[in-house]
């Protein structure tokens, strides 16, 4: 009978991945229920890994012990703006033993670096034996994905301001407090790369996606001048929210922000408790967010209002 062995991922580890996954993702509901309770199966699981094995430049490695795959970690580059980058999604490993990550890793890292690709990107459930692993390789916390369930209504009325639905006529500040966000993500200790757009791009967009029916947008007043604004939305039109990261049926605080000459009012936490109702009065099950674990008001604001991590984006740069 064969020893323990790390090698390559192929395609014949599809199966014995799918099952590991499956029971990482079991797992992970007990603390989590508001997942989605399918990938638990095997069989939809299998769904998940092959897409992540299919993806274009996807490479990694399994660990055998004797006959049986014991863990497996796959990754795959996305689009240069993330530098030269590769990624493990959600689906993207899953081990029997959390410390087994770290040699998985050992052997999958080697190619990637060879191949140039230095800014190593991993999304990790808020397992704190999988957190600590990734830790002691090097990686630290980037970004949060989180989850909570939908309020009961009404909910109480709080300071920040009268809080409506946006119309036409708040376009041009609609599209001011665009550039909010991504401004403040460029300043310490956020420090993101992110593209801020002009003003002119950003009215242009909303011109057009004022009326649309899929979106729900927020604006908070404070003596007649709108401060602040937030976005509720289908989890469906997230892109960073895939597979094991999607519950069914959610809604998705996507968007908020409020001028910085305003902030300390309540704003925020307004515009974010408005969302969370328009998402109880559409009738979704669960409300999802994600911020910046360096956004020291989005990372205060969103877990006062009852999200909780689910998932925990870590990042590695190699050769500094």
């Amino acid at each position: 009978m064969a020893g323990r062995v790390i090698r390559e991922f192929g395609a014949g580890d599809l199966g014995a991945a799918a099952r590991l996954l499956a029971g990482r993702h079991r797992e992970h509901r007990v603390k989590y229920p508001l997942l989605r309770a399918d990938f638990e199966d095997p069989r939809v699981a299998l769904t998940e890994v092959t897409a992540a094995w299919e993806t274009e430049g996807a490479s990694g490695a399994v660990l055998v012990d004797g006959d049986e795959v014991t863990g497996y970690l796959l990754g795959a580059p996305k689009s240069a703006t993330w530098g030269p980058n590769v990624w493990v999604e959600s689906a993207g490993f899953a081990v029997q033993e959390p410390e087994t990550v770290r040699d998985l890793y050992a052997v999958a890292a080697a190619k990637w670096v060879d191949q140039g690709r230095t800014a190593q990107y991993v999304v990790v459930p808020d397992q704190a034996e999988l957190v600590d692993a990734w830790f002691r390789l090097g990686f630290g916390g980037q970004h949060a994905h989180a989850i909570r369930d939908v309020p009961a209504l009404p909910l109480p009325v709080r300071d920040g301001g009268t809080v409506r639905r946006a119309d036409r006529g708040d376009v041009r500040v609609l599209a001011e407090l665009d550039l909010v966000l991504p401004q403040h993500q460029g300043l310490s200790p956020v420090f993101s790369a992110g593209e801020v757009p002009t003003l002119e791009e950003a009215l242009a967009d909303w011109e057009e996606a004022i009326d649309d029916p899929e979106f729900a947008t927020f604006v908070a007043e404070v003596n007649g001048r709108v401060i602040g604004s937030a976005i509720g939305c289908s989890l469906e039109k997230s892109s960073s929210h895939t597979g094991l990261a999607r519950p069914d049926n959610a809604g998705f605080l996507g968007f908020a922000a409020v001028f910085p000459d305003a902030r300390g009012h309540g704003a925020g936490r307004a515009l974010g408790e408005a969302v969370l109702a328009w998402c109880a009065e559409t009738g979704y099950d669960s409300v999802v967010t994600d911020w910046r674990v360096t956004n020291l008001l989005s990372s205060r604001t969103w877990p006062r209002l009852g999200f909780e991590q689910t998932f925990h984006r870590v990042h590695r740069l190699i050769g500094y």
